[in-house]
């Protein structure tokens, strides 16, 4: 897919919306009174509508695909965070990080301008909500580019006038993301109490306007901790000292920054039968289950903390089974490396009767009503409360901010637990490759929490590993690409890589990738001077950008 650079793109449309509405006179036939002309007035919902479906799947939509690689569950990104793998190319595709030039994110930014533009003309001065979203879109949709490339155009892009824009440092992409997310912030907090539990329309995610507050402020503490390798040596950030302002304003009858509560706050794409339905079923993938496997750098997490998640993500492996293992048997959930070559995943994995590593839970992620592709699943995350709880509790860790980090750190663990419906003592069902029922288990949550691995070590790098653990395993199928790159920050999981299953000519995993195409074609001079200034001319995937130096 090609995306053109975000001006030159936008230039484009601008041009032919004005040439039709000038071109079309009254009588002509071939006016057209659904099209909307520069002049026209687009309901600012409609836009806020795509841009929200853009969060969930990636880079929003450009000629029927994503501007991204689908963001969504079971799809590349968590292959490549190592949840799961597949072990056979025609249907599952391939394991191999064998990437090259990046998406982009101008399709949010472009609606992101159309919807500022809008606002302003239909509210003026008046207080309201999307101007304040606006601000959001902005901070989100660079940062989501910036942190895959490096330096990105960002203070001259959206002019239709300039179709060369520069390139800002990195350090100054989130430096003005921050101040967007604050003004977010400010502005979202300023429609009023009697505003704040207002559906805002158009949200895809049914969120109320103190709802988006908290995801704004959620988001900011996300891009704060992402900036731990450069807390130091960036004064000018401020980076806890902004982090410390967010935990501590969050309190009290009127928070200046409120934060999720729980669960019932976290921005959620839900599935139904109608339009939105289950990735793996809506994608034709359902007869397919034994062509993919559980990766085992996440489930040996699960099995060696007996963590009950293990039931919710896989079967038992079927020879584990034959060899005599109950299905409660944490040992008998095997994944498979995905540092192999995909013949022997092929011949160790898909034969159901005898394959040696896990399956995906068939019964939860794979079932469909009738009507067609809405599997027994939890809605996606793509910023939730989990993840806000180990944000805070890693930084109370770095000594960001005071706390008590065993209490973060426990409710994140137990609000991810509650995402999947898991209680204590629950019988659970546990099915086969095709969700034959092959048992059942009970749930041990307290056994779980007490278990001396997942019980909090302390503030100490020990405790830290814990942290970010636990959020590794929180993001399973949810958040796009944050288990990748909370690793790529960390190393934490130790992913595995090594092998010629990686697919690149190191063996190695990409710490990031090319710059698209397209700015290569249209802002050339540009892009080779950003790509020189950070990589020394070479636009290398291996190379580190300033975010993770």
């Amino acid at each position: 897919m090609k995306n053109k650079s975000f001006n030159f793109l936008l230039a484009i449309i601008i041009a032919t919306v004005v040439v039709m509405g000038a071109g079309c006179q009254k009588g002509d036939i071939l006016s057209n009174p659904n099209a909307a002309s520069s002049n026209s007035s687009v309901p600012v919902s409609l836009l806020l509508n795509h841009i929200t479906y853009c969060m969930y799947e990636g880079g929003g939509v450009v000629d029927g695909r994503a501007g991204a690689v689908n963001e969504f569950a079971w799809d590349l990104p968590f292959i490549w965070s190592q949840y799961h793998i597949s072990n056979y190319q025609y249907y599952r595709g391939n394991n191999f990080y064998n990437w090259s030039g990046s998406a982009t994110n101008y399709d949010m930014l472009k609606y992101t301008i159309l919807m500022e533009q809008q606002a302003a003309s239909q509210y003026g001065s008046t207080p309201n909500s999307y101007k304040a979203l606006a601000k959001f879109f902005r901070a989100y949709s660079a940062i989501w580019l910036s942190q895959r490339v490096g330096d990105i155009p960002m203070s001259q892009a959206g002019n239709p006038n300039n179709l060369t824009p520069k390139y800002d440092l990195q350090h100054d992409v989130y430096k003005n993301a921050l101040a967007l997310l604050d003004t977010a912030n400010t502005l979202l907090g300023g429609l009023g109490t009697l505003n704040a539990n207002v559906v805002v329309a158009g949200d895809i995610f049914g969120l109320t306007n103190l709802q988006w507050q908290k995801i704004v402020n959620a988001y900011k503490l996300r891009v704060l901790i992402s900036l731990s390798k450069r807390a130091v040596d960036n004064a000018d950030l401020n980076i806890p000292a902004q982090f410390a302002t967010i935990v501590n304003g969050s309190t009290g009858s009127a928070p200046a920054y409120p934060l999720l509560s729980g669960n019932s706050d976290n921005m959620l794409f839900k599935y139904n039968t109608a339009f939105n339905g289950y990735p793996i079923w809506s994608r034709g993938n359902g007869p397919y289950n034994n062509y993919s496997n559980i990766c085992n750098t996440f489930l040996s997490i699960l099995t060696a903390n007996k963590d009950p998640r293990t039931f919710i993500a896989a079967t038992p492996a079927p020879a584990q089974i034959t060899a005599g293992k109950t299905v409660s048997d944490f040992t008998a959930y095997v994944g498979g490396d995905i540092t192999l070559p995909l013949s022997t995943l092929f011949n160790n994995g898909s034969t159901p009767a005898t394959s040696i590593y896990s399956y995906a839970n068939w019964n939860r992620y794979y079932t469909a009503t009738p009507a067609g592709a809405v599997a027994n699943a939890e809605p996606y995350i793509v910023i939730g409360y989990p993840e806000m709880c180990f944000n805070i509790a890693e930084g109370i860790n770095r000594g960001w901010v005071s706390g008590t980090t065993a209490t973060w750190y426990n409710n994140g663990i137990n609000a991810s637990l509650a995402i999947y419906g898991l209680t204590q003592g629950q019988t659970y069902t546990v099915g086969d490759v095709g969700g034959k029922t092959i048992g059942t288990v009970t749930i041990d949550i307290n056994s779980f929490l007490t278990n001396p691995n997942v019980v909090y070590a302390g503030d100490n790098a020990t405790g830290l590993n814990q942290i970010l653990t636990q959020k590794y395993v929180a993001f399973f199928q949810n958040s796009g690409w944050e288990a990748f790159y909370n690793w790529r920050r960390t190393g934490v999981p130790a992913f595995a890589q090594g092998g010629v299953g990686i697919g690149t000519t190191n063996s190695l995993i990409p710490v990031r990738w090319q710059y698209p195409s397209d700015e290569l074609n249209y802002n050339g001079t540009n892009c080779k001077a950003a790509i020189t200034s950070q990589y020394g001319g070479t636009d290398d995937v291996n190379a580190k950008m300033w975010l993770i130096k």
